[in-house]
């Protein structure tokens, strides 16, 4: 007869019901100051980690926008290690879901509910990863930096971005980070792959602004701002970006090409990424730059032209290729159009093939997934990983997910009716347990 599961030491023991209460608490970012912030899900954070012997700490520099820092371990190593994961969420119109939104509730194997993705499903993986091997007695050698943070969801400016100014002394010996994104499965060729996040683009979100000559609509105006503004939007709209292709992405392609019996090259570049179906919607997005026009804003009356028109876009740039995209920008959007960022923060790419951590992440993938493929990929969106990387960490995407083939898993993202598999759940806690070892 076999031996009872001790749950309270089992890795994955607590991971659903972990997931479901953080998914219960309501942390809508609208990203406009509104909503509930994060402070009673922080709290909620602070009290588990505490019933197991572990102070952390609350940072709330805003109203109501709250992170949690602990730190862990580290009784053998000075090289420390950050765990990072976000508590806010965006908003969910819950007459649009099949469950309420924030009922966390478990049908058909899964556990529905905003923020099952993105990202309570690695918050609550760390925690029972965490809480467990702290009842067991399995500190690990290596000092863990944990850190659950407010605003990823609106840039991360009233969260991780404040806990590098405000307190970069609990970040201090930090070398490596491991936060949300990466280490999901997808499925190529009959085979799971799972892509592990060592880049993402930058993000520039830009004002446009045009000025021109104010008059009555009736008359011929040919210093008109719309006109303007609205060539410029169109000609940024239509331009057509080259691919290129980051070593990350030479890489992950390379595993494509080697699955379906072919090499990589720019001129495959698409074809090999059709390979990921689905997902190849996000993937698809970091062979090229991407600049998309978001919102138009003129005049105040039909019979009046203006004498300022307004654009935004949104651009993602790949890393390295800084420079060229401003440049191609500005070209596309003239002399006339000024350019003011909203916010601009930067790409970033760390090295993967080689490195102890990959390493790490990829054998404590393949021992729970042993005919699996792991490779890096970059990642076309930003997470909290941009505001640690400024401290010169390496930062890597690995919240690990073993996933159906028929699920569109990116689609989730930030969609309607976002779920996470139970069993996924269960696989990711113990691949983190795995990975905390070798690390």
């Amino acid at each position: 007869m076999a031996e009872p599961i001790d749950h309270s030491v089992d890795p994955a023991g607590e991971v659903v019901d972990l997931c479901r209460e953080l998914i219960r608490i309501d942390t809508s970012n609208y990203g406009d100051g509104s909503g509930p912030g994060e402070r009673k899900a922080a709290e909620y954070v602070a009290a588990l980690l505490d019933e197991v012997g572990i102070e952390s700490q609350l940072h709330e520099p805003f109203p109501g926008r709250t992170s949690v820092i602990a730190h862990w371990g580290g009784t053998g190593r000075t090289d420390g290690l950050l765990v990072h994961g976000h508590l806010d969420v965006v908003p969910a119109e819950a007459s649009d879901w099949r469950f309420d939104p924030f009922a966390a509730e478990v049908h058909d194997g899964y556990v529905w509910g905003r923020g099952a993705v993105d990202m309570k499903d690695f918050d609550a993986m760390v925690l029972s990863v965490v809480r467990a091997r702290q009842r067991a007695g399995r500190v690990p050698e290596r000092p863990v930096t944990l850190a659950f943070l407010a605003d990823e969801e609106a840039g991360g400016h009233q969260g991780s971005e404040q806990i590098v100014k405000d307190l970069p002394d609990h970040l201090e010996g930090v070398t490596e980070a491991v936060g949300e994104v990466g280490g999901f499965s997808t499925t190529v060729r009959g085979r799971r792959m799972y892509l592990i996040e060592a880049a993402e683009k930058g993000m520039a979100w830009m004002r446009l602004t045009a000025r021109g000559t104010a008059g009555h609509g009736s008359m011929i105006n040919r210093d008109n701002a719309v006109t303007r503004l609205a060539g410029a939007v169109a000609r940024i709209g239509a331009h057509q970006w080259p691919v290129q292709l980051t070593p990350t992405m030479q890489t992950l392609l390379a595993a494509v090409a080697e699955l379906a019996g072919t090499e990589a090259t720019p001129e495959n570049a698409e074809a090999l990424v059709d390979e990921f179906g689905p997902a190849a919607r996000m993937i698809g997005a970091t062979l090229r730059h991407v600049a998309n026009p978001t919102m138009l804003g003129a005049g105040y009356k039909v019979n009046v032209i203006p004498t300022e028109a307004t654009a935004h876009v949104d651009g993602r740039f790949l890393p390295g290729y800084e420079d060229e995209f401003f440049a191609t920008l500005a070209e596309l959007c003239g002399e006339d159009v000024d350019i003011e960022f909203v916010t601009n923060q930067r790409s970033w790419e760390t090295p993967y093939d080689g490195t102890a951590i990959s390493e790490a992440m990829t054998r404590s993938l393949l021992a729970e997934d042993p005919d699996a493929v792991v490779a890096p990929y970059l990642m076309s969106a930003g997470t909290d990983a941009k505001h640690f990387s400024k401290l010169g960490i390496r930062t890597y995407g690995f919240a690990p997910l073993r996933l159906p083939e028929d699920l569109d898993f990116t689609a989730l993202f930030h969609g309607v009716d976002e779920r996470v598999p139970v069993d996924g759940l269960e696989f990711g806690a113990r691949v983190f347990d795995r990975f905390l070892d070798l690390a």
